[in-house]
Formats: structure tokens, sequence, C-alpha cells
């Protein structure tokens, strides 16, 4: 039981339900309803996404055992070996590449499922470089941003053409993953990054932690909240500047989620105290405030029923199982 239990928290069970649901919203943009395709589409969104993932825990093993928290994680801890974990990366991409045959099966490959399986392809390369080398390349948080940005926009090419909602959610997915892995990930790790040598946007912009002070500088400061402010204007682009319609209340609600999103966001990069328990906490909190105000963004082409759903499933889906893994509620081992 123990080793089902190390295997489903290497694979990111109780996240999988926001990592596949990326390129289902690509598919929803441009139309697409059939639970089946959609079905599958979250399949390869999870396979690939988690492939992503369960290299960087290979390549990261040595540094995340200089971390307290880390040292339960399968790989580190010896749970799952280490040539387990790189046999399962190779299931991955044959699971992705084959529920992509399935998807597209007896269908002839136009452009846009060329460019799709371009796009899948160019996010393994992409993602895999940034695993490997990312730790060595301040700024290599781009080249991850690119990748699941990329994951994103197989999931409308898939079906056909991309419309104005589909690039901007594209710019939206590019901007919270370099969001998540500079920002988030820079002030978590700030208290271990530098004793591996890591080069990163947070050490090269001078956030450190001193005993138990962290230093957060305002360069660093205005990079996220620039970031965040930059997705807000993007938000309202489809109401303002391309016309789409909006309820009253779906503007309102839109404008209430962006401003709670903001708050964590200054609350994260205001702090002065390092305390990595309570850091993990506000990205938990952040991530899932962020991954609803995309569906609400969409009422104006999805119903309400549809909305409400791709905001509860990967809510639902990590309450359910992140217990049943003995891990706490929005406090990602990470």
């Amino acid at each position: 039981m123990l080793k089902v239990s190390a295997y489903a928290r290497l694979l990111r069970l109780p996240g999988i339900g926001a990592l596949g649901i990326v390129p289902v919203i690509a598919a929803l943009t441009i139309g697409i309803s059939d639970l089946y395709s959609l079905t599958l589409v979250f399949i390869i969104g999870a396979c690939a996404s988690v492939f992503g993932f369960l290299v960087n825990d290979i390549v990261d093993v040595e540094l995340d055992r200089h971390v307290d928290e880390l040292k339960k994680k399968p790989l580190v801890s010896g749970e799952v070996s280490k040539k387990n974990g790189l046999m399962i990366t190779f299931l991955l991409a044959f699971c992705a590449f084959f529920f992509i045959a399935l998807l597209w099966y007896n269908q002839p490959v136009d452009y846009y499922k060329f460019i799709g399986m371009t796009c899948i392809i160019l996010a393994g390369i992409l993602g895999t470089t940034y695993d490997v080398y990312g730790k060595k390349i301040a700024g290599s948080d781009f080249l991850v941003a690119i990748s699941v940005a990329l994951i994103f926009l197989f999931g409308a090419l898939s079906f056909g053409q991309p419309n104005v909602i589909t690039w901007i959610i594209f710019l939206l997915t590019f901007e919270n993953i370099l969001y998540m892995n500079a920002v988030q990930n820079g002030i978590k790790d700030a208290d271990h990054d530098y004793k591996m040598n890591v080069s990163n946007i947070a050490l090269t912009s001078g956030v450190k932690v001193q005993e138990t002070k962290i230093v957060i500088p305002r360069g660093f400061q205005a990079f996220g909240l620039g970031l965040r402010l930059g997705a807000a204007v993007l938000f309202f682009l489809p109401a303002v500047l391309f016309h789409y319609s909006y309820e009253l209340w779906e503007l309102i609600l839109l404008f209430l989620f962006i401003i709670l999103s903001l708050y964590f966001d200054v609350t994260l990069l205001s702090l002065k105290v390092f305390d990595r328990n309570k850091i993990r906490k506000i990205i938990g909190v952040q991530s899932f405030v962020r991954y609803a105000i995309v569906p609400i963004m969409m009422l104006c082409i999805v119903d309400e029923v549809t909305t409400f759903l791709l905001i509860l499933v990967p809510i639902v889906w990590y309450i359910i199982f992140t217990p049943l893994l003995g891990e706490k509620l929005f406090k990602p081992r990470m």
C-alpha cells in the first residue's frame, strides 16, 4: 500500500485535475463539447505535464535532499528508484502519443493537427531542457512557460483554428507558468538554491534568506507584480477590445477574483520572514484562485455549467486525493 501511495505522489495524482484540464480549456475555446474528445485531451494533457514534473524530480534528487520538507518525496526517500522513475517517464511519453493517435483515429492529419503535433513535441523538448539545464541558466523559466503554453495550444489545434480567446489564454498560460517558476518557486527555494549554485531570476535579482528573514528586492517585486498586472489586463481584453458579450455580474465576479489573486501576489512578494510552510500555503491558495479566473473569463463563450465544472473539477479532485496520500491541503510538497 505504501508503494501505491509513493507512486501516486510521484505522479502528482492530486494535481492531475488541474494539469489535465489545461488543453481541455483550449478545446472548449473553439467550440468542442464532445465528452469523449475532451476526455482524451485531458489524458494527453495530464501525461505531458506529469512527464515534465517527473523528469524534473529525477534531475533534482540531490538538490531536494537539502530541504527537509522534500526528503519524503518518493525519489528522494528511495520509495521509488531512479530507474523506475525513468521508466515511467518513457511510459508517460508513449501514453501521450497513444492517446493522440486515438484522438485523431480515422481523421486526416491536416495543417492544424500537424502544427499541434509539432507543439506537443516542442513542449517536451523545451520542458526537458528546462528540467536538465534550468538550474544553471537564469531566465530558463521562460522555457517551461512556453512548454506548458504549447500543451495548452495543442488542445485547440487538435480540432481546428485557434481564435482570439484561445490566443489570450495562451498568453495567460505562459504568464502564469512563468510567474509560478520564476517568482513563487524563486521565493520558496531561496533558502537552499544558492547552496547548489543555482542560477535563476530570483537569486540574480537579489532574493536571499538571512537566518529567518527573507529579502525580496523592489526590482523582483516589480517583475512579479508586472506579470500579474499584465495578466489582469489580458483578462478584460475580450470584453473591452474584442467586444465579447458579458453580463454585469460576470464582469463583477471576474474583477473580484482578479483583486483576490493580486492580494495573494502582494502578500507573497511582501514577505519579510521566511516561513516555508506559510509560503507553500500561500502558493497553494494562489494557484486555485488563479485557475478559477480563466473559466470566469470564458463565460462569454461557454455556459455557466461548463464554467462551474472547470472551476470545480480541479479543486474537488485535489481535495479528494490529497488527504488520501497523507499530504496537507494547500501545502504542496514541492
